[in-house]
């Protein structure tokens, strides 16, 4: 199959004339019931899209000005009478409204456009209340996840998928043909019993974020209460030094590249636990457990998360020199210096330290980057599987050995210092390269020509322990069968 036919969105029973398209005529009649902001943008984008447009309002002359002039507006029974496919733009309590019509409206198409206040709000979703309404209709959902600034700027400025359900397949092929015709992409999601499902998908709130954000302010906060320790509140209680002035720039800035870098481990930890579980059951078959299964659903945006922490660091980083208090230190260093005649305080190794340190820091930036970018569904749709995993995957994992040798570079020697140790508790970048050095080691573990070959077996559907078939020939000429184990 190409790239394009995967592409394309499967609106109920493929069709077997090729890749021909079955448009609506132009000129096609359309009713839209209401006379709201989704109402107007809906009329808005079927003029524009070549259809005459009636609209049906209960004061049809205070609403003409808010429409189109090439669409019609007039009383609702006026507008049910001139086409057969009907948008009802109504909020569900005034379903009841239309109960006047149901004469007329019989053996039409109502496409239900509404959504809810709060997610299952009512027992039945609102395509299936409109339907038990008018049983002599048939009514389809979709139309309700675009947005009306969408509708009005057309689909390049918004989400192209258009949700459709229904019990009737040729109202469904009517309605996604209309959709095509508006710019947008039909996406047939079955039956009516789907409505609910797609009637919730506005009121979430980032779904997908939700817990890899947690999890970043989780980190964020352990590892800012952690800093605050070592860096304001040891200098407080042991020296009696107010450095509480560090918390806003110094002390965020430590703590998001930590974050940063533990998070970008864990896009590849779930993979490494995967593949543990694959060779220790010998098997690809067996299902993860459902907070594995969550974790590498959720590596995209752990792995944004991680790229927006290090992007934040770096720009901290540039703010450091412009601090007040860091040139108060920096005058006052020299003051000293000079007060103590020292001429020359280079230090080879902390200058070396300190420009390999910011160089491994651009690269990792610039690799996170390029992760980031082709995370974007406008990018990775232009990538073939091979690119995009390549980046991903091989990348990726650059990405995170290239932090680590940045993070060791900052650390240099200064972890066997027991100046660095405040209250006994050891520098936060030593906390860190516990979970990244594990996936390193178990990565490399894992290309071990011996391991690698196993796993490559599993997945390819090799299992432990299943008997396979075979033929022998016998001293006779002749061929025997049997059986063996497929894990000797």
């Amino acid at each position: 199959m190409s790239r394009g036919d995967m592409d394309k969105p499967l609106l109920g029973h493929g069709s077997t004339e090729g890749d021909r398209r079955i448009m609506p005529a132009s000129g096609r009649t359309i009713g839209v019931l209401g006379s709201g902001d989704f109402a107007r943008s809906l009329a808005i984008r079927l003029v524009c899209s070549g259809f005459k447009v009636v609209v049906g309002s209960r004061n049809p002359k205070r609403k003409a000005n808010l429409f189109p002039s090439a669409a019609e507006v007039t009383f609702q029974a006026e507008a049910v009478k001139k086409t057969d496919i009907i948008f009802v733009a109504v909020f569900r309590e005034h379903y009841s409204t239309l109960c006047d019509l149901a004469d007329v409206l019989a053996g039409k198409i109502l496409v239900d456009v509404s959504n809810n206040t709060e997610i299952n709000h009512h027992k039945e979703s609102n395509a299936e209340y409109l339907a038990s309404l008018f049983p002599a209709c048939t009514v389809v959902k979709g139309f309700n996840v675009v947005s009306a600034w969408t509708l009005q700027s057309g689909a390049r400025d918004g989400n192209k998928q258009v949700l459709i359900c229904s019990n009737n397949q040729e109202a469904k092929r009517t309605v996604a043909e209309i959709a095509q015709v508006m710019g947008f992409t039909p996406v047939d999601m079955g039956c009516m019993s789907s409505a609910c499902e797609i009637e919730n998908i506005p009121l979430r709130l980032l779904p997908a974020w939700k817990i890899p954000i947690f999890l970043a302010l989780g980190l964020f906060l352990c590892f800012f209460t952690y800093n605050l320790i070592r860096q304001v509140i040891h200098p407080f209680i042991r020296e009696q030094k107010n450095k509480f002035y560090k918390i806003p720039i110094e002390v965020v800035n430590t703590t998001l590249p930590c974050v940063s870098y533990v998070m970008l481990s864990l896009v590849y930890l779930p993979g490494v636990l995967a593949a543990c579980s694959q060779l220790y059951y010998g098997t690809k078959y067996r299902r993860f457990p459902d907070w594995l299964d969550q974790w590498l659903q959720h590596r995209k945006q752990i792995g944004l998360l991680s790229f927006f922490c290090a992007a934040l660091h770096a720009v901290y980083s540039l703010c450091l020199p412009m601090r007040r208090s860091h040139r108060y230190l920096l005058i006052e260093t020299a003051v000293k210096q000079a007060m103590e005649k020292k001429m020359n305080i280079w230090v080879e190794e902390e200058v070396w330290r300190m420009e390999i340190y910011i160089s491994v820091g651009i690269i990792a930036l610039g690799l996170l980057s390029l992760l980031a970018i082709t995370s974007l569904p406008s990018i990775a749709n232009s990538l073939n599987w091979r690119e995009f995993s390549f980046i991903q995957s091989s990348l990726g994992f650059i990405a995170l050995v290239v932090s680590t040798l940045h993070t060791l570079t900052y650390g240099w020697s200064r972890a066997f210092d027991e100046n660095q140790y405040k209250f006994y508790l050891p520098p936060t970048y030593t906390l860190t390269l516990l979970v990244p050095c594990t996936v390193i080691i178990a990565k490399v573990i894992f290309s071990l020509p011996c391991i690698r070959h196993r796993l490559l077996r599993i997945r390819r559907g090799w299992e432990k322990g299943r008997y396979v078939k075979f033929v022998l020939p016998s001293a006779t000429g002749e061929y025997s069968s049997g059986e063996t184990s497929s894990n000797v």
